[in-house]
């Protein structure tokens, strides 16, 4: 926030000027040196294993939207279990800088304070997110200087709305006042902004929605291994779009064909509603053979996904469909789902029960069903074409994990423990009674239809 301050630009100072930025001038002080290093700490900050310690320092006009980013991505990185704080001009200005006004001097003196309280923030272990407008390139070059002389990481980031856009937003009135001569030094208006000349990310907050916004800071944190992959991604749906549903409907019409049973159906709605991601549609054989040996994919990062899910087919399917570049998935008579890019593979059906369930026995009712199913696997990129319901009274209760993390938010269930339990239920306990259901039901069924097995008065 703006509210006094000069009217000039900051004067350029001289190399030894700038060589005596943040000088020490206190005497009879030593550094003292932490006894716990930075790896220890990160083992045990936040409910993610690892040091992630970083600044991301977002600078821009006034209105261009740095507080709304910067507030959901703390928001964000929080929910996926990553301890993060938000430092905000405003609210600094309130406490730490309250003494501080806007010439430039003070405006210098404001980013090195903060780049001093963002440098213990990161050593701590948190990702420091500082939202200020912080107008000179010098005094923003400097922060970064003093996150690399301690060897923590400094991510800039232009948050980049023009001057019109940020001026009909005005959230706060200044760019009004500002116009009416009220406020003197305001930047964007008498007092310039210098743009950042290599940021690591701009943001086009003109153009693209907060979510759009907070998903390229997220890859960016991702690609500088600050952020795990499994929070790189939110839960992916493969559902066709609606405005394009009625062309893959259409599409599905005259594609080749393959048969669907129930089991089967039942992993398209797993994949469909996300409860797989990010598996794109049916297992590839490269990740079928990673889910078999490690219990995980490992393609850009370790994803815990121990239970095959694949699309077994008969040779005779094999034969008529390898080569082409896309078949419809067929169940009870109803194109359900598209199969893009398919990749034909051996079953190696022993290989799969051993590896599962350390036995072959055909007597277990699921190594049965697996041995009786197709010699071939096919994966590919699915696309179904509606939602999935059984008619069997309990279609209102499953909910996908979208709906749950809505129902959660209503609940409040946000923060703390609650927060643990929601993300334990979402990425663990729901998919793996969803998948024991499904492992389980043969014999079930067989129980249910097996005289033996009634109780008798």
């Amino acid at each position: 926030m703006e509210t006094s301050g000069n009217s000039h630009k900051k004067p350029k100072l001289s190399n030894s000027s700038s060589e005596n930025w943040g000088m020490q001038r206190a005497t009879n002080v030593t550094y003292q040196a932490h006894h716990v290093s930075r790896n220890k700490r990160g083992q045990v900050v936040g409910t993610r294993g690892g040091f992630r310690g970083c600044t991301v320092w977002l600078t821009g006009l006034s209105g261009a939207g740095k507080t709304t980013v910067s507030m959901a991505l703390e928001e964000y990185l929080v929910c996926h279990g990553i301890p993060c704080y938000s430092l905000d001009g405003d609210n600094i200005r309130q406490g730490l800088n309250k003494n501080l006004g806007f010439s430039p001097e003070d405006r210098e003196e404001n980013v090195r304070r903060i780049a001093e309280v963002a440098r213990l923030f990161a050593d701590a272990g948190l990702v420091c997110i500082a939202s200020f407008i912080s107008p000179y390139g010098r005094d923003r070059v400097n922060a970064r200087k003093i996150h690399e002389a301690a060897g923590l990481p400094f991510f800039e980031v232009f948050v980049d709305a023009p001057l019109d856009v940020c001026e009909q937003r005005d959230v706060k009135g200044l760019y009004k006042r500002a116009r009416a001569g009220e406020i003197r030094g305001f930047t964007g208006i008498d007092s310039e902004y210098e743009k950042p000349e290599a940021p690591e990310l701009v943001l086009k907050t003109d153009s693209c929605s907060v979510n759009e916004s907070i998903q390229q800071l997220i890859d960016l944190l991702h690609e500088k291994d600050i952020v795990p992959v499994d929070a790189s991604y939110e839960v992916k749906e493969l559902y066709v779009v609606e405005n394009k549903l009625d062309l893959a409907k259409t599409d599905a019409e005259t594609l080749p064909a393959v048969q669907i049973g129930k089991v089967d159906m039942q992993w398209v709605q797993v994949l469909a509603e996300g409860w797989a991601t990010p598996l794109n549609g049916f297992m590839r054989e490269r990740e079928f053979l990673q889910c078999l040996h490690f219990d995980c994919l490992l393609d850009g990062g370790v994803i815990n996904l121990s239970v095959p899910v694949v699309l077994p087919v008969s040779g005779a399917d094999k034969e008529r469909l390898d080569g082409v570049t896309a078949m419809a998935l067929v169940y009870e008579g109803r194109r359900v789902a598209i199969l893009r890019n398919p990749e034909f593979y051996e079953h190696r059906k022993e290989e799969r029960c051993a590896r599962q369930w350390g036995t072959t026995c055909k007597d277990h009712p699921y190594i049965k069903m697996v041995m009786e199913s197709g010699d071939w696997l096919v994966g590919g990129d699915l696309q179904v074409l509606d939602k999935i319901s059984w008619n069997d009274g309990l279609d209102q209760y499953r909910l996908t994990p979208t709906e749950l993390k809505h129902k959660f938010k209503e609940m409040n269930a946000g923060n703390g423990r609650d927060l643990f339990v929601v993300q334990y239920l979402q990425k663990v306990v729901i998919p793996l009674v969803l998948f024991h259901i499904l492992l389980l039901q043969p014999g079930l069924n067989r129980c249910i239809s097996h005289p033996s097995t009634h109780n008798t008065p």
